[in-house]
């Protein structure tokens, strides 16, 4: 069955090379059920009003375009920042989340699982679990557990359990291990909502469809600002990339935006403390998908480094991996220090607060070089709230 959406992928879930259902045959039937379902859902009209009204009355979208004066006037562009960051929640996350929960209910499940770095995913599967009367559990890396506590208070606020992870780095990447773990002992009844577009098919492209509501947004948007739908550059942070996949999603077939993807660069490109895996990796095969990983020769997973826990993972996204081998998206990668230099900067100049993760997509601009009347769309995915620790320490050092 042809899905209808409009990414670049066939009906085995592959983007050119990249993709793919490299799942164990415990897993071959729920996500055969899953492929099924989602392609029912979203060509059910009850399915879509009622993520619609959800994500409108519940989630407080459309979420602003705001032109950020400061930064347009240093950075010499017509510079816009969509305040994801302004959503329930505060942070993208809860556009997949609705659609992901209103889908596992559709399909009978009773359990929510989820994987989470930041904390934001973690968020938003537990806000939407307590509104659809769900148990559900978060799998968090100890080490994430441990810098982004106010997302950990907020989801056991919320009635889900937080199980720390404590093998390998303790981060993201083991998180979704354990989650993938939870699912093959419990397919009958649990439904996994996965927080990027990563994953076995249809995964990848399931959540990049449910995120596609931010560039949606923005086309109707720029149209009533400017008169154009269509920005010139549309940039994004990525680590497995929702956001940079919603952001892109309605562009992607048009060559005349560019899209660029900022990737957590850490301490460097050319060393071994970063996160940059679409400029640093190779193709391999990871939590069920083949994409571009930080792997040894032998393909080892090599552990990941960021300042930002969202981004902390070895791996992206299929769909990204190709945009970037196809020449697609250009792919730019900010450190820790550009990171933190860019979210103070814009913390000062338009008194926004943006999430780490998003501070590395606002670092991205000062890599490009803009003409005047070029019209700059920044996806501001999270707000920044649960990196007060990390910047308070920084900025005291």
């Amino acid at each position: 069955m042809k899905y209808k959406t409009t990414l670049p992928v066939d009906e085995k879930g592959f983007y050119g090379r990249f993709g793919g259902a490299y799942i164990p045959e415990i897993l071959y039937s729920n996500v055969s059920n899953l492929k099924k379902a989602f392609a029912e859902a979203i060509d059910d009209p009850a399915f879509i009003s009622e993520v619609e009204t959800l994500l409108a009355d519940y989630v407080g979208r459309p979420s602003p375009l705001y032109k950020a004066e400061s930064l347009s006037r240093h950075y010499g562009a017509k510079i816009y920042l969509k305040r994801e960051d302004l959503n329930h929640t505060g942070a993208h996350k809860i556009n997949n989340a609705i659609g992901s929960a209103l889908l596992a209910r559709r399909m009978g499940k009773t359990r929510l699982i989820a994987e989470t770095g930041a904390g934001q995913h973690g968020v938003a599967t537990a806000t939407v679990a307590a509104l659809l009367g769900m148990p559900c559990v978060v799998y968090m890396g100890a080490t994430d557990v441990e810098r982004q506590q106010p997302n950990v208070q907020r989801m056991r606020m919320l009635g889900a359990e937080v199980r720390p992870v404590h093998s390998g780095n303790k981060t993201l990447k083991d998180a979704t291990n354990e989650a993938i773990r939870d699912w093959c002992c419990n397919p009958a009844d649990t439904f996994y909502v996965i927080g990027s577009t990563v994953g076995p098919h249809p995964y990848p492209e399931m959540v990049a469809y449910f995120q596609s509501v931010i560039s949606r947004e923005i086309k109707a948007q720029l149209l009533a600002k400017e008169g154009r739908e269509n920005p010139d550059y549309v940039i994004a942070c990525i680590g497995g990339g929702s956001n940079a996949a919603g952001a892109f999603y309605h562009f992607i077939d048009n060559p005349e935006v560019k899209l660029v993807a900022v990737e957590a660069a850490g301490l460097g490109t050319d060393t071994d403390m970063t996160a940059a895996s679409i400029l640093t990796g190779t193709p391999g095969i990871l939590h069920g998908s083949r994409t571009l990983l930080l792997q040894t020769d032998d393909g080892q997973i090599i552990e990941p480094y960021s300042i930002s826990a969202g981004l902390d993972y070895p791996g992206v996204g299929p769909l990204h991996a190709f945009l970037a081998e196809s020449g697609r998206s250009k792919v730019l990668a900010a450190t820790d220090d550009e990171a933190l230099a860019a979210a103070y900067f814009l913390t000062r100049n338009e008194g926004i607060i943006p999430a780490l993760e998003s501070a590395h997509a606002l670092a991205g601009l000062e890599k490009i070089k803009f003409n005047k009347d070029d019209i700059v769309v920044v996806n501001l995915s999270g707000r920044g709230d649960k990196d007060m620790s990390t910047y308070i320490s920084h900025l005291e050092k």
